[in-house]
């Protein structure tokens, strides 16, 4: 479950995070690109203006043509990004790709 470290601000301030998808077979099965550890320490660093409450920060995430809201979970000290099935259809992710996605925190 290792990421590429990558930490880009576009243009607009977004963050971009590239790393692999995975599945998590927990109570609520889904798939899930982890934050790369420089990502995930800027987003401590801004967690508490962000958060609306339980650790959970909401995003405006944007992979490829596709842009939705979510949130970003908390997770062994890092942070997971849900990957919605109707996104991973538009965009054609599989599990294993390796893939970016771009971050505006508190949206």
């Amino acid at each position: 479950m290792a990421s590429a470290a990558e930490t880009i601000e576009d243009d607009d301030g977004a963050l971009r995070a590239t790393g692999t998808v995975f599945h998590w077979r927990g109570p609520a099965p889904f798939y899930y690109l982890r934050v790369p550890d420089d990502v995930a320490n800027y987003i401590h660093d801004v967690a508490a203006q962000v958060t609306y409450g339980w650790g959970v920060i909401p995003v405006t995430a944007t992979i490829g043509g596709t842009t939705f809201t979510t949130s970003l979970f908390p997770k062994d000290g890092g942070y997971l990004v849900p990957l919605k099935v109707a996104v991973r259809r538009s965009e054609g992710i599989e599990l294993d790709d390796e893939i970016t996605v771009g971050l505006e925190l508190g949206r």
